[in-house]
């Protein structure tokens, strides 16, 4: 089941919380992308231990991917498919990942 998020909401909490709800936020997030798009192992918690690991750097690889995965799930609704890859790395690139994840989310509430 893929849950509709609030995305004004979700923004200021990640900004109350000093980034911890955005950590649950990007997990959440690529999980449901991962399930529209048939993709197992495309997953939240993978992608933020890469993440981690990689001091951020994975952060540009799933920006990416997940414009991708959006566009795999836009094309098996029937729904052109818009592919953002390249807009999603650059946001993430100059510093608005939040934005990637506002874009994102936008997609998978239409999707939902």
């Amino acid at each position: 089941m893929i849950t509709q998020r609030n995305i004004a909401l979700a923004i200021v909490l990640t900004l109350v919380t000093c980034g911890l709800y955005g950590i649950y936020w990007f997990i959440v997030l690529t999980n449901d992308v991962g399930r529209l798009s048939g993709d197992s192992s495309f997953t939240g918690g993978k992608h933020f231990l890469l993440s981690l690991v990689t001091c951020g750097i994975w952060s540009f690889v799933w920006a990416y991917q997940i414009g991708k995965q959006v566009e795999q799930a836009q094309r098996l609704r029937g729904i052109a498919g818009s592919d953002n890859s390249v807009l999603y790395l650059l946001l993430t690139l100059f510093g608005v990942g939040i934005v990637t994840f506002a874009l994102v989310q936008s997609d998978v509430n239409k999707l939902a």
